[in-house]
């Protein structure tokens, strides 16, 4: 194979879910296109490589020219409540339910020793950070169901009911070792209506 070839089969593969297979396929038809579409990708990840940033606030993803984001600096009805998260597109997926009319923080991950990510490799001083100047009075643990979230749930527990915050999780609804991202809207803006106390 050609070595530009084969490099672009490698930066395709990395992606989540693409394996070489279906790397060397995507590789095939964008060099056999004749209609662009190889241009028209490089130039739509260049412009969103300048342009998408994560918010310095909260972590969701941003224009370059809206830092911090809209939804950190625009008015929310329920913004003394804070609803924690693990990646920026969970803030995406939870926003677009229409269920939660609060303001976000994106953990950028969750506690998991197996794979070296300790508190500190997370935004968790950032979050600690945001409670007294925000007048934040709830935070809703928006984290998947697995070990490691619930771990993570657990960690930021003990680090908020001193504080006196009011802590709650979403309710049921979500699939026992499930991610946010792969719930539909329907059940998430349920689970966020229905939250509970977290104990």
């Amino acid at each position: 194979m050609n070595i530009l070839l084969d490099n672009l089969v490698a930066a395709l593969s990395r992606l989540p879910g693409i394996g070489r297979r279906t790397a060397e396929r995507m590789a095939y038809m964008l060099v056999e296109d004749q209609r662009g579409l190889m241009r028209l990708l490089a130039n739509a990840l260049l412009e969103a490589d300048e342009g998408i940033i994560c918010c310095e606030r909260c972590g969701g993803i941003t224009a370059a020219t809206e830092n911090p984001c809209r939804i950190c600096t625009g008015p929310r009805q329920e913004a003394q409540v804070l609803c924690v998260v693990e990646a920026p597109s969970d803030i995406l997926k939870i926003e677009s339910s229409g269920g939660f009319k609060g303001r976000y923080h994106a953990l950028m991950g969750r506690l998991s020793p197996i794979q070296g990510v300790g508190a500190a490799d997370l935004r968790v001083e950032s979050l600690l950070e945001r409670l007294q100047p925000e007048g934040i009075s709830e935070v809703l643990l928006a984290l998947g169901t697995d070990v490691e979230s619930e771990a993570t749930a657990h960690y930021l527990a003990e680090l908020l009911e001193p504080r006196g915050i009011r802590l709650s999780r979403m309710a049921s609804g979500l699939p026992s070792g499930s991610a946010i991202e792969y719930t539909d809207a329907a059940t998430l803006a349920e689970a966020i209506q229905g939250r509970r106390s977290f104990s």
